[in-house]
């Protein structure tokens, strides 16, 4: 198989602009992170969180962010600690704090809208 065919059924070479967290690495990285992140909580079966991954990058083009997957399916633990149920989930963070989950419609634009909204807002509790 040449690289270029497999780097089409790897969806993080499809979409690179996401970096995967994990068990031991979740906290301390966002932590270091300043300015705004996206935490996606998704799983490699789930056809919602797809979509939203091929989404946000461009729905959230031109912001200082820093884009972050975690997959339930291998992180559980972080799983267990947010109380996943849904997916996708995603959360927003400000200068390696939580600051609020995204809820609205997978439209470029109400993504827009919302996250401005959002970070305009108080932060909100950590889940």
């Amino acid at each position: 198989m040449s690289v270029s065919q497999q780097e089409s059924r790897d969806s993080t070479a499809i979409l690179p602009t996401f970096s995967r967290l994990a068990e031991g690495d979740f906290h301390p990285r966002l932590a270091a992170v300043s300015g705004i992140a996206v935490v996606l909580f998704s799983a490699p079966h789930c056809g919602s969180c797809r979509a939203w991954k091929r989404m946000l990058p461009d729905a959230l083009s031109g912001s200082t962010l820093a884009l972050f997957e975690v997959d339930v399916s291998e992180a559980t633990g972080v799983a267990r600690y947010f109380e996943i149920f849904h997916l996708p989930t995603i959360y927003l963070y400000r200068d390696g704090q939580f600051h609020a989950e995204l809820q609205c419609e997978a439209r470029p634009n109400a993504i827009r809208q919302a996250v401005r909204s959002l970070l305009a807002a108080p932060p909100q509790d950590e889940p």
